[in-house]
């Protein structure tokens, strides 16, 4: 719990910081990253601290945290703190370098504020950073912990590549050497990391796919601009990456798959890889409540797994399959995803799979017709805020 003593001081300083700490958080990543060049590789993205998704990731992070302390004494946002934990400990940070963090943080923290940053305010938010990294350092422990290995990755081999549509390619690995394989979650993700052309070991995150005993599968999107999906999609069977163990906490609920009411999960491009998990999960699991599966897509020659999902969903007692394409004729429906062609209840739980704005605009949709915030899970492919109220869960591919 916040001493009172720093209570009064965040609530005093909070709206200064969350104005200032997107100018801080770059110019800590720039000198940190500088300093310890080897927290590039293998664990930080430089295309993130490029984009400033990262520095926007923490400043999120940390305003969020103290405000949630502020409203809410004696309890933290677990929720949130959780999916965090999971996205650090899939590219095995250390709890010794939260020591690092703070240090240049708060030397970015100290030039920004000059002569504001007195002993009072630099003790009340070191007490705020170290309830929330001492909070991430416990997940993070369990999670480890509860891996069938104690690696951070290991190697594996490409066994299987196929082009499953415009730029998307579904890759399948075997391990290469004799390192335990955890079980996988549907739903779950792991971090791939590869050696860029300068020999930077660069990680990047993909949801893990429904595969064979013993295998890993991705669906990797080309794009080529990018610095890591061009190195994925050239890869050829026999080359060897490094995969870390699952992590993540989309993954469907007893709460969900138990029960009558209708489960909806929505997906866009890429966003349908989580889904086609729940689709093989729900299908070994026999699930008999209604499962609709809604697609948005631009065409069938860019509908990725459409045949994977439509084979899972016919499995489904009460599964069905419901696609908005952009191109006339090609779909069950023409253009965007129309929440009136849907039988949408207030009863209905909802995943939903995909980009930021499609994320946004298919949540708005649900909520119009009754379906509460409780009841729709999110992951979404591309850059979000990191610690967003509105975001319940929520993890980031990178290219």
């Amino acid at each position: 719990m916040l001493s009172e003593s720093s209570r009064q001081i965040i609530e005093e300083t909070l709206p200064d910081m969350q104005e200032r700490i997107r100018r801080i958080t770059p110019a800590f990543y720039d000198e940190m990253l500088t300093e310890r060049e080897d927290l590039l590789d293998g664990m930080f993205s430089r295309v993130d601290q490029v984009v400033g998704t990262q520095p926007q990731a923490l400043a999120g992070s940390i305003t969020f945290f103290a405000s949630y302390v502020l409203n809410h004494p004696g309890s933290s946002p677990d929720e949130i703190l959780t999916r965090v934990a999971h996205k650090h400990a899939s590219l095995g940070v250390p709890a010794e370098e939260y020591v690092t963090v703070y240090q240049f943080l708060f030397k970015a923290i100290e030039k920004e504020f000059g002569e504001e940053y007195t002993p009072e305010f630099r003790d009340a938010w070191t007490e705020i950073y170290w309830m929330m990294a001492d909070a991430l350092i416990r997940i993070e422990r369990s999670l480890y912990d509860s891996q069938a290995n104690d690696q951070v990755n290991a190697p594996f081999t490409l066994v299987k590549k196929e082009q499953k549509a415009d730029k998307i390619f579904d890759l399948v690995f075997e391990p290469a050497d004799d390192t335990p394989l955890s079980d996988i979650k549907a739903g779950q993700y792991l971090s791939v990391i590869v050696k860029t052309k300068d020999g930077l070991r660069q990680p990047r995150q993909y949801v893990a796919l429904p595969c064979g005993l013993n295998q890993r599968r991705i669906a990797v999107e080309l794009d080529r601009t990018g610095e890591i999906s061009p190195i994925l999609t050239g890869l050829q069977v026999g080359d060897t990456v490094e995969i870390s163990n699952p992590y993540g906490d989309l993954t469907l609920e007893k709460t969900v798959t138990d029960g009558f009411s209708p489960l909806y999960v929505f997906t866009q491009g890429i966003g349908i890889a989580p889904a086609l998990a729940f689709a093989h999960q729900l299908a070994l699991e026999h699930a008999a409540r209604d499962i609709i599966f809604v697609h948005a897509d631009e065409s069938l020659r860019t509908w990725a797994y459409r045949e994977e999902l439509e084979e899972a969903t016919g499995k489904l007692p009460r599964g069905k399959l419901i696609s908005f394409l952009q191109a006339s004729g090609e779909g069950d429906f023409t253009g965007s995803i129309n929440m009136k062609k849907l039988e949408i209840t207030p009863r209905s739980f909802a995943y939903v799979c995909g980009p930021v704005d499609f994320k946004q605009t298919v949540r708005s949709g649900l909520i119009a017709n009754g379906v509460p915030g409780k009841n729709i899970q999110f992951e979404t492919f591309g850059s979000d805020p990191y610690m967003h109220t509105a975001t319940r869960r929520t993890m980031h591919r990178r290219y």
